[in-house]
């Protein structure tokens, strides 16, 4: 690993000030959080309630890092850090608020225009607007630079037509903010590229949710037939598209939500080994999703930290993306085995259910956010290897 590489994940600590932070969250949840089976509190970040991400705004904790003059909190990135570990600990409902506060709304701050963040943050923050992410595409998938969507420009405005899919609640969402080509060809790959605010209640668009494995239609594939934009809508500089989409991904793959999918499930399954008495290997196993997670969570403090110094550590929140997904499906696979290999044991339906939810779902934590391909890639060119 490259000495540059290694210095960014010197150990760090969560400062005092966040240390204490939790003490509130946890209260937060305490009154506001409804009682919900485990098989519901693992959906946590896909779970979406838009009552309860507008009870967190009015505590002010939407938008949390952006600045009091738009609505926001403008605590810093290791007290949202602390949010996320208790909210995602808790199996709270956070789908509906998430990627506005995660990604879109720091990303409309860093190189939206005044009017834009005029409009746009202070309706994050108050849980008035809901974003989904515009990326992935048929044919492309976690292959960025090969979209295909396309925005013309016309007079005065923009005409955008094209396809998104695996658009996480889109048919839920007010706001779309789109990776699309506005100049060139697919074959030009990274150049030519920008992003866009689309609302997604403009004449042309097509929302149709997709069911998955589980049974629930969090995805949704979104058919642009030459929609209207205003001149306005477009995000930063045309042409800049792809590097502000690193930035946003940055945001999206640091956090402890890549870690701490499972993490309901591996409760449950604890709570049942106490009831009933561990064998050594089950504490073995539990001993050992301990160490990993506690590595694996220092890893992406660091991570934070770079954040919190205002760096984009797009490359470091890939590696600790790529292997906290695949930490994440090892829990239900590895406490499938477990229950499986002792049938005596008595486990109760809900921990069952539990299980079969994240064993059916797993599968997706290393697609979402980017592919592990794609992820490896990157990796391999920030260590220089490619």
């Amino acid at each position: 690993m490259s000495s540059q590489l290694l210095e960014a994940f010197r150990l760090a600590q969560l400062p005092a000030a966040a240390e204490a932070f939790r003490s509130e969250v946890r209260e937060f949840l305490a009154a506001h959080l409804p009682p919900a089976p485990a098989e519901v509190r693992a959906r946590s970040w896909m779970g979406f309630d838009a009552g309860f991400s507008r009870r967190l705004a009015e505590r002010g904790w939407v938008g949390i890092t952006l600045p009091a003059s738009v609505g926001g909190a403008g605590l810093d990135a290791f007290r949202r850090f602390v949010l996320v570990e208790e909210l995602l600990a808790a199996g709270a409902p956070v789908a509906a608020h998430w990627i506005a506060d995660r990604q879109s709304g720091p990303l409309i701050n860093k190189f939206g225009s005044p009017a834009q963040k005029d409009f746009y943050l202070p309706r994050i923050c108050r849980g008035e607007a809901f974003f989904c992410i515009g990326m992935s595409e048929p044919n492309a998938g976690s292959d960025l630079a090969s979209v295909r969507t396309r925005a013309t420009r016309c007079e005065g405005a923009w005409r955008l037509s094209g396809r998104k899919i695996w658009t996480t609640n889109a048919h839920r969402s007010h706001y779309m903010i789109a990776l699309v080509r506005s100049s060139g060809a697919p074959e030009d790959r990274q150049a030519g590229l920008s992003q866009f605010i689309v609302d997604l209640s403009l004449p042309g668009i097509t929302v149709r949710p997709i069911v998955d494995l589980a049974g629930d239609a969090h995805f949704s594939e979104v058919t642009f037939d030459d929609v209207l934009l205003a001149d306005d809508t477009l995000v930063g500089d045309e042409g800049s598209g792809w590097q502000q989409v690193n930035a946003e991904l940055a945001f999206e793959r640091s956090g402890p939500e890549r870690l701490y999918s499972s993490l309901v499930l591996l409760d449950a399954w604890i709570d049942c080994l106490r009831r009933s008495g561990a064998t050594p290997s089950e504490a073995t196993l539990v001993g050992s999703f301990t160490t990993q997670l506690a590595t694996l969570r220092s890893l992406s403090v660091a991570v934070t930290a770079k954040l919190a110094r205002g760096e984009s550590p797009v490359v470091e929140a890939a590696l600790v993306k790529d292997i906290g997904t695949e930490f994440e499906q090892s829990i239900p696979a590895a406490i499938a085995a477990a229950v499986a290999a002792d049938p005596s044991r008595p486990v109760d339906a809900e921990l069952h259910r539990t299980l079969a939810y994240l064993s059916q779902i797993s599968p997706t934590f290393s697609l979402r956010g980017g592919t592990r391909e794609i992820l490896r890639g990157m990796i391999a060119r920030g260590l220089g290897l490619r």
